[in-house]
């Protein structure tokens, strides 16, 4: 299938009312009724007293600084825009041969997109972000096991779609006549998925909104020693491995951030209007500095703004995945994890089961795949007790944002029941 769709988002102010609506209709009338409805649906706001005025297009009196145009790699690739239905069905053919060559059944998508991203204003503000986008996604089913990967990219050149494929087959055809395990606290072996789709729980909490909202589990916590020390976090869009555009809902640019220190939490991430709410709010003393970052959503929203570019520092020692299998006397390898849910919002304890590829380890090998696991684990805890990780690499899940993170060996992952796959 291919869609071509065009939308604009209409926000108006009139003395501290505000409102947005939004249309994908561009003909005259249209564009004056979606400005209309945004018009008389700000007019019947109650009056908010902490909205500012919209930034204007330059320094100082709210302005978005000047971002160097050498500071955000190219997002936008020809090669990619170009790619045609029958490319990728030529790659979905190259992923058809390789289950059929291991006798498994192949199910996925190979998706490819442009797109343009604009904001502007009355009072000069004008910001556009161009990007391309490719994603490949396999699941490899077999009777009683499943093997799956899943990659995104600007650049189209950077997937390979065979070699997911082999990767996912391989797993599917490893885990096969699964042997079934004791719940209990097992050291983990977690792919950089797993990992994305843990972590991904956290990040919403890193905005100065939640915490004067006191629903995030970083409230009394900064400045704290809250992981370990090995674990240190940067919000960074300008990332060789990360993507999006460089601005935020209201065109401010994003700044880099060193969110997590060694495992200190000491900078959240904040819109222009909840900075200078927090600057007066009994926060103020105890959550470190306070700017506006450029993480905002477009305006109005009840999440005020998160941090949308996570990058995990890469640690001294990398390890590679079989490494860390070399190094566990017994453990068990997860590839992915899913249908996790928030249990505890304070203690970030989550929980979730294994798919697609749940192995065993002993002796430093891989012995056969497991049934299983439905986990109940610490987020906190978890970062707590990583014992190694790789080099951090840009990472796709189902249950997060893409990131660029490692895999980690993690000890005492708390398994609670085995399921019946």
């Amino acid at each position: 299938m291919a869609e071509e769709n065009y939308g604009v988002s209409v926000r108006t102010v009139f003395g501290g009312r505000t409102a947005r609506a939004t249309t994908n209709k561009f003909d005259d009338e249209s564009l004056r009724n979606v400005i209309k409805a945004s018009e008389d649906l700000a007019r019947v706001q109650e009056p908010d007293a902490d909205l500012l005025p919209v930034p204007t297009n330059g320094n100082g009196g709210g302005g978005v600084p000047a971002r160097p145009e050498s500071a955000l790699p190219s997002r936008h690739f020809e090669q990619t825009a170009a790619l045609s239905p029958a490319q990728r069905a030529e790659s979905v053919g190259k992923i058809v041969s390789i289950a059929q060559k291991h006798k498994l059944t192949a199910a996925g998508i190979f998706s490819s997109a442009e797109t343009v991203e604009g904001i502007i204003n009355s009072l000069g503000l004008s910001e556009w972000h161009t990007q391309t986008s490719a994603e490949i996604s396999i699941t490899m089913l077999a009777p009683d096991s499943s093997g799956w990967q899943k990659a995104n990219s600007p650049n189209a050149a950077n997937l390979n779609a065979e070699r997911l494929a082999e990767i996912a087959a391989k797993k599917a055809v490893e885990s096969a006549a699964p042997r079934e395990l004791q719940p209990g606290k097992y050291t983990v072996i977690l792919e950089p998925a797993a990992v994305l789709d843990t972590v991904g729980f956290a990040f919403y909490d890193f905005g100065g909104l939640a915490i004067l909202d006191q629903r995030s589990f970083l409230s009394n916590r900064i400045g704290t020693q809250l992981f370990g020390e090995n674990i240190s976090i940067w919000d960074d869009v300008a990332h060789p491995l990360q993507s999006g555009s460089p601005f935020d809902g209201e065109g401010m640019h994003r700044q880099r951030l060193q969110l997590v220190e060694n495992g200190v939490v000491n900078r959240l991430v904040y819109a222009r209007a909840t900075a200078e709410k927090m600057k007066r709010s009994e926060h103020a003393g105890k959550v470190g500095l306070i700017e506006a970052t450029g993480h905002g959503f477009p305006i109005p929203n009840e999440i005020g703004e998160a941090p949308m570019n996570i990058v995990f520092a890469a640690p001294r020692d990398p390890k590679t995945v079989e490494q860390m299998v070399a190094s566990t006397e017994r453990g068990i390898l997860v590839t992915r994890l899913w249908y996790i849910r928030e249990v505890d919002p304070y203690e970030k304890i989550l929980t979730g089961m294994t798919r697609d590829g749940t192995f065993l380890v002993e002796n430093g090998k891989i012995v056969c795949g497991i049934r299983n696991f439905r986990f109940n684990q610490s987020l906190i805890e978890m970062l707590s007790n990583v014992e190694q990780m790789s080099s951090p690499v840009r990472t796709s899940g189902e249950e997060s944002f893409d990131m660029v993170v490692p895999a980690m060996k993690v000890r005492d992952f708390n398994f609670t029941e085995v399921t019946k796959f």
